[in-house]
């Protein structure tokens, strides 16, 4: 427990009532506040956490943090915080309410469009190889020293982010390998967190229904690398953005390595060889060269390896280290993941996470340079969510040879529709595509129409276990359907 005054300490605010007042817990949501909590009244994008403050007091909240004056009953055994920003508030009251515990492991923050996951666990396997004790926080889920659990959120609202920064430090994690999403840092979910590495992947279209422009989509990103948040920075320069990252941070002096093909960075490819189940490397490290195999397989994984170099360099680790761990790099789920089955019949089916233009022709692309055959690919666009990329995603899919368009999470959005958009951007391309709306049918269809030595991508849900259609919420895993679809076909 602590106090009101010591959890606002620093802070500029107002304390109505007792500062000597202990907190037991904290609570953004009325409906999960226990007895003697701190609850804080978010303003949302949706909502208000105003309006639920008397429910907060009825549930036994001992502390309201809020930005307005609040008419409320029975409030004389209520303690009353005035904030300007009650987030920012949250964040600064959550770090110190842990302990401040991203102080006392290395944390590494990777954001960017794609590739943020895959990079996450390459870091993890690098920190693992050192014979560290490692934690993960991100898309798939949340792992604490080896033990893996769900997530419901990319970044985590941040007291259930310090909360889980407190068990890592409590089960002696030495590094922390954390995605960092745009939500997050426009959000503040991650103020007051310290970080010993920010690294930047690339930036493509996403997320504009939240940001509206990609210079605020940018603008989010950029805050972890700056002054709010110093740190020694790993950027990859292959776009405008991640120049513009290294212009700005190299304008601070602060510590950096750059990554991407072009060969003025400084930790950039020399020769690369595709395989279907592995990839080999020769890298340009700050004028050393380096040459080595992983079991992952694309071009873009060639540039999540050169950003978990840096990253490791970074950390300290050795130049053996490193390459050593990156040879032995897991699988990441539902990243560019092969579908096992009992017999494939030759076809080569992949699962992959790419829900944005940009990583559905990455994916594409690599799945295009493993072999001879054709490529398909099963995909759609996912409901209440950007609908300007659904046009630009079906141009994107024309890259394969033949695709299947169908649905993918709907949400409350009516799945035809969603799916007229995206066939709006395939223009006349007729007897390159087909609709298959029911998604299982479409991976079914895909495989039925498919001859050996071709590969099939099935897009945009990647490790996801479930399909969302309206208000219900149904198991649908993807590689679960392929793999028993190819044991059907070739049964």
């Amino acid at each position: 427990m602590a106090s009101v005054s010591e959890l606002f300490e620093g802070l500029d605010c107002t304390i109505i009532g007792n500062g000597a007042d202990e907190v037991e817990g904290l609570a953004y949501r009325s409906d999960a506040v226990k007895p003697n909590d701190m609850f804080f009244c978010i303003v949302g994008l949706k909502v208000d956490g105003h309006s639920f403050a008397q429910d907060a007091i009825d549930r036994g909240a001992r502390v309201l943090v809020v930005e307005r004056k609040l008419y409320l009953a029975e409030t004389d055994d209520v303690t009353i915080v005035v904030v300007e920003d009650s987030r920012k508030a949250m964040a600064h009251v959550a770090d110190r309410f842990y302990g401040s515990p991203s102080r006392d492991f290395a944390l590494v923050g990777v954001t960017g469009t794609n590739g943020k996951t895959t990079t996450t666990y390459l870091v993890e396997q690098i920190a693992r190889t050192q014979g560290l004790r490692t934690g993960v926080i991100g898309t798939v889920g949340v792992e604490v020293a080896g033990k893996r659990e769900a997530a419901h959120h990319t970044t985590p609202e941040s007291p259930d982010l310090q909360q889980t920064f407190a068990r890592m430090r409590d089960a002696r994690c030495d590094v922390v390998a954390m995605e960092v999403s745009s939500h997050a840092l426009d959000l503040l979910r991650t103020w007051h967190t310290t970080f010993a590495v920010t690294a930047f992947s690339n930036l493509t279209q996403d997320h504009l229904d939240y940001h509206h422009t990609f210079e605020a989509y940018f603008e989010a990103k950029a805050r972890l690398f700056s002054a709010d948040y110093p740190a020694k920075r790993v950027i990859c320069i292959d776009d405008k953005w991640g120049r513009e990252l290294h212009a700005r941070c190299s304008r601070a002096d602060d510590w950096v390595i750059t990554t991407g093909f072009d060969a003025a960075a400084q930790i950039h490819p020399v020769k690369v060889d595709y395989a279907p189940d592995h990839t080999h490397v020769v890298l340009e490290v700050r004028g050393r060269k380096v040459e080595f195999d992983y079991p992952l397989v694309g071009r873009f994984n060639v540039s999540n390896v050169m950003c978990a170099y840096g990253i490791g360099m970074a950390l300290g680790a050795s130049h053996d280290v490193i390459t050593r761990a990156l040879s032995e790099s897991p699988q990441v789920p539902g990243r560019l993941e092969r579908v096992k089955a009992r017999n494939d019949g030759g076809v080569a089916v992949f699962v992959d996470y790419a829900h944005t233009p940009d990583a559905l022709a990455k994916a594409l692309s690599s799945i295009k340079a493993l072999g001879a055959g054709r490529t398909l690919v099963v995909f759609g666009c996912g409901g209440d969510r950007d609908a300007s990329k659904r046009s630009i995603m079906g141009r994107e899919a024309l890259e394969a040879d033949y695709a299947i368009v169908t649905s993918d999470n709907p949400r409350s959005e009516d799945p035809a529709a969603i799916i007229d958009d995206i066939v709006s951007g395939m223009g006349d391309a007729s007897g390159r595509y087909e609709v298959v709306p029911d998604r299982r049918e479409a991976i079914a269809r895909a495989i039925a129409i498919a001859e050996p030595g071709d590969a099939i991508l099935i897009a945009g849900k990647g490790h996801e276990d479930y399909q969302i259609l309206r208000d219900e919420t149904i198991h649908f895993d993807d590689r679960e359907v392929a793999s028993a679809e190819l044991d059907r076909a070739f049964a």
